[in-house]
C-alpha cells in the first residue's frame, strides 16, 4: 500500500505551507519565464553569472535560479500555463503505448549519441530521473512544489520538489514522482515511482566546493503483448475495453486496483545513482565590504583540481507467471514442458567510476571560459542469468568552452576517447557556436556530433536478453550535423543524421547490423502566431526523410497545433484554454517486443491515425495552478451507439486509450 504511506507526508506538507503565497519578486520572474513563446530557450538577459544575490531580509522577495550540472547558465523556473508539456512526463513528440508510464520512443527521430558501455534499454527512459538532469539551486527562501494530476482510469501522478539555502554556501533539497496508471486494457498497469536528492556546498572563501547527488528509480510496466485483433475494437459488446483479449498476461488474474504495483507478466527495471564531485581552485582572492561588519569574499580561480566519483547499480527484469507456451514459441522460439509455464529473465549491472581533470580559465573573471583535460577509469561488473562477467573502461577526455563577456559568442568543443577495457576505440567528437545577434533575430547555433559506439550490451551474446543472433557487431558511428535559429517569434531547426553499421532488433528477439550507409534528414520549427488579441496559435512541425530501404521508420510529417485563448483576468488569473491538435503522417510505425523492450522496424503494417485532440482549460492564480483537460475527442464514434471507440494506435496491435479526463492542479511554496 504504498499510496497512503505517500499521502501523509504530503498532508503534513500542505499543512505547514498551506498559508504561503509566492511573492511579487518570484511572481515577476515566472510570469516573464512561463507566458510567452520561450520555452527551452535561453536568451542573454536571462544567462548571466552565478551568483547568490544580496537581498534585504525585511523584503518581501524572493529569487530563485538554478544550473544544471557542467554548466554555470543561470535558468529560472517556468511555471506557463500554455505547454501541458512541461507537466506531463510523455511529451507531444513520442508515441506511447497507451497509458502513462508505458514504453515509448520519439516520432522526430534521436539518435544515440553516447560513447561507452550502454545496457540497451532505453523504452522507459521518459521516467527517470537522471544526473544530468539535476538541478543545483540558488534560492534566497525555501522553496517547494507540490502537483497532483487524477485522469480516467484511476491514473494519479504526484509531484513533490523543495530547495533551499540555510546560508549563502549551501543548497540542498529534494525531487520525488509517483506514477501509478492501471490503464484501460488488460495487463496494461503500471507504477513508477522516483526519488532525487541533491546538495551543494561552496566555502565561504569560494575555493572549495562540493556537490553530490543520489536518486533512485523503480519502474514497473505490465505487458500485455498487444490487442490479439484489432477486429475485437469494432464489437458493440466490447465497449469496455477490459473484455478486449491481449495476447500476455492472465486475464482473469489481472487487478485494476492503483494500490497493488506486483508484476506478473512485464519489466521491472530498478537503478540507483550516487555523484559526488569536489574540486579546490588555485587562484587570485578578493574581498568586498558590504558594510561595518559584513565582507563579502570573491575568488578568481585560474587552475581547478576536480574529483567525480560515481557509483551506481542498473537491474533489468522480465517475468510472465502466466506463461503462454504458444506465444513464447511463436514470439521468441522459447519451449515450456507444459501449455503454461513462468519465465524470469534478468540482469544486473554495478558500475563504479572515478574520474581525476585539470580545468584552466585563461580570463579568472570569466568561468565561462576554460579548457579541462581528464582521465577516467570505471568498473563494470555485470550478473546475467546464467553467468556473470567483469569489464573496466579507460577513457580519457578534453574540454574547450567559451561563452565570452558581452554573452554574444559561446563555444564548446569536447572530445571522449576509450583507450582499454570494454568499449575501447569507442570515441565521441562535439562542436557547438552560437553567436547571439540582437533581441529580435535571437540566437543561431551550428553544431557537429560524431559518434563512434560499441553497440549497446543488449546486442552482446552474453546478455541474458539477447535470445537469438550472437555475432559479434562492427561497431556504430553515427555523424550529426546542422544549424538552429532561435528568437523570440520562430525557432528553426536543419539535422542531417548519417549512420554506419547501425545495429536493431529484426523482430522479437533477432538483431541485425545494417551495413549500408543511412541518411536521415530532419526540418523543424516552431512559432507563435497572434490570431487575434487574446487567441493565438501555437505551432510545431517537423519533416523528416530517409531512405526505405533502411531499418528506421519516422513519418514524413509531424505537427502539433495549440489553438488557445489566453490573458490575465481579475488581476490574478492568467487563463490559456482552447484546442490541441497533434498529427503525423501514415507510417510502419516500430512494434514492441515486451521480453526485449525493445521497439523495432516492420513492414507489413502502416498506422493510419487520426489526429489527436484534446480540449484544455490551465489557469494560475497566484502560487496555484490548474489543469482541467478533455482528451482524446478524435476517438468519438457514433458506430452502434455513441461512444469513444474508434482509438489510434501507437503500434501494430497497440490501440491508445479513448476518452480521458484529466485533472491537475500545482501549488508553489514560499517559508
Amino acid at each position: 500500500m504504498i499510496i497512503p504511506k505517500i499521502l501523509v507526508p504530503i498532508l503534513i506538507f500542505c499543512c505547514v505551507y498551506a498559508g504561503a503565497q509566492v511573492p511579487r519578486r518570484i511572481q515577476q520572474t515566472i510570469n516573464s519565464a512561463g507566458n510567452g513563446n520561450t520555452k527551452g530557450r535561453t536568451t542573454a538577459a536571462t544567462a548571466d553569472t552565478v551568483g547568490f544575490q544580496q537581498r534585504n531580509d525585511l523584503k518581501d522577495s524572493i529569487n530563485i535560479s538554478y544550473h544544471f550540472l557542467d554548466s554555470t547558465r543561470k535558468l529560472y523556473i517556468d511555471s506557463g500555463v500554455n505547454d501541458f508539456d512541461k507537466y506531463f512526463p510523455v511529451p507531444s513528440n513520442y508515441i506511447y503505448l497507451g497509458n502513462n508510464g508505458a514504453a515509448a520512443y520519439p516520432i522526430i527521430f534521436q539518435p544515440n549519441l553516447t560513447a561507452g558501455w550502454d545496457p540497451g534499454f532505453h523504452a522507459y527512459d521518459l521516467y527517470r530521473f537522471t544526473i544530468e538532469g539535476t538541478k543545483i539551486y540558488r534560492t534566497t527562501r525555501p522553496f517547494s512544489s507540490l502537483s497532483y494530476q487524477l485522469a480516467s482510469g484511476k491514473e494519479q501522478m504526484i509531484k513533490a520538489n523543495h530547495t533551499q539555502n540555510p546560508n549563502a554556501s549551501i543548497n540542498f533539497g529534494f525531487d520525488y514522482r509517483l506514477i501509478t496508471a492501471p490503464g484501460l486494457f488488460i495487463t496494461q498497469n503500471t507504477n513508477h515511482n522516483n526519488y532525487r536528492f541533491f546538495g551543494n556546498f561552496l566555502t565561504k572563501k569560494k575555493r572549495y566546493n562540493f556537490t553530490f547527488v543520489m536518486l533512485g528509480n523503480t519502474i514497473r510496466a505490465s505487458e500485455n503483448g498487444g490487442i490479439v485483433a484489432d477486429s475485437f475494437l469494432n464489437d458493440p459488446n466490447r465497449k469496455d475495453r477490459f473484455s478486449v483479449p491481449v495476447n500476455l498476461g492472465n486475464a482473469s488474474q489481472f487487478q485494476t486496483n492503483p494500490f497493488v504495483t506486483t508484476v506478473n507478466t512485464g519489466n521491472t527495471y530498478k537503478d540507483f545513482n550516487l555523484f559526488v564531485r569536489h574540486y579546490y581552485d588555485v587562484g587570485q582572492r578578493d574581498s568586498i565590504a558590504v558594510n561595518d561588519s559584513t565582507t563579502e569574499f570573491l575568488f578568481y580561480p585560474r587552475l581547478r583540481f576536480q574529483h567525480t566519483f560515481q557509483a551506481g547499480s542498473r537491474s533489468f527484469r522480465f517475468k510472465d507467471v502466466f506463461a503462454d507456451s504458444a506465444i513464447y514459441k511463436k514470439w521468441y522460439d522459447i519451449q515450456f514442458a507444459g501449455p503454461a509455464d513462468t519465465l524470469n529473465v534478468f540482469e544486473k549491472w554495478k558500475t563504479i567510476s572515478n574520474d581525476l581533470s585539470l580545468i584552466s580559465f585563461p580570463d579568472a573573471k570569466n568561468l565561462s571560459q576554460f579548457i579541462a583535460a581528464g582521465v577516467m577509469f570505471q568498473n563494470i561488473n555485470g550478473t546475467f542469468t546464467n553467468s556473470s562477467e567483469k569489464f573496466y573502461n579507460l577513457m580519457v577526455h578534453g574540454e574547450y568552452r567559451n561563452r565570452t563577456k558581452s554573452k554574444k559568442w559561446e563555444m564548446e568543443l569536447k572530445g571522449e576517447f576509450y583507450v582499454n577495457g570494454l568499449n575501447a576505440g569507442d570515441y565521441l567528437a562535439h562542436a557547438k557556436l552560437s553567436r547571439y545577434l540582437n533581441k529580435r533575430l535571437g540566437n543561431i547555433t551550428v553544431f557537429f556530433d560524431n559518434v563512434n559506439r560499441t553497440p549497446s550490451f543488449v546486442f552482446d551474446d552474453r546478455s541474458s536478453f539477447n535470445l537469438g543472433t550472437n555475432v559479434n557487431y562492427k561497431k556504430e558511428n553515427i555523424i550529426s550535423f546542422g544549424a538552429t535559429s532561435n528568437n523570440s517569434w520562430l525557432t528553426l531547426g536543419f539535422k542531417n543524421i548519417i549512420f554506419t553499421n547501425y545495429s536493431y532488433f529484426t523482430d522479437f528477439y533477432n538483431t541485425a547490423q545494417y551495413s549500408s550507409l543511412i541518411n536521415l534528414l530532419q526540418v523543424t520549427g516552431a512559432t507563435k502566431v497572434k490570431l487575434t488579441k487574446r487567441l493565438n496559435w501555437y505551432i510545431d512541425a517537423a519533416v523528416q526523410q530517409t531512405d526505405g530501404a533502411a531499418p528506421i521508420r519516422v513519418p514524413l510529417f509531424f505537427t502539433r497545433s495549440r489553438f488557445a485563448f489566453e490573458g490575465v483576468y481579475f488581476k490574478n488569473l492568467l487563463m490559456s484554454t482552447g484546442i490541441e491538435i497533434r498529427y503525423y503522417t501514415p507510417f510502419k510505425a516500430n512494434t514492441y517486443s515486451p521480453l526485449t523492450g525493445q521497439f523495432f522496424p516492420q513492414d507489413t503494417i502502416t498506422i493510419r491515425n487520426r489526429p489527436d485532440i484534446h480540449a484544455f482549460f490551465h489557469f494560475r492564480i497566484k502560487s496555484f495552478t490548474g489543469f482541467i483537460r478533455t482528451e482524446n475527442l478524435n476517438t468519438v464514434s457514433f458506430s452502434d451507439g455513441f461512444g469513444f471507440t474508434k482509438n489510434n494506435f501507437a503500434a501494430p496491435n497497440y490501440p491508445t486509450q479513448g476518452l480521458i479526463i484529466r485533472f491537475g492542479i500545482q501549488w508553489w511554496f514560499v517559508n
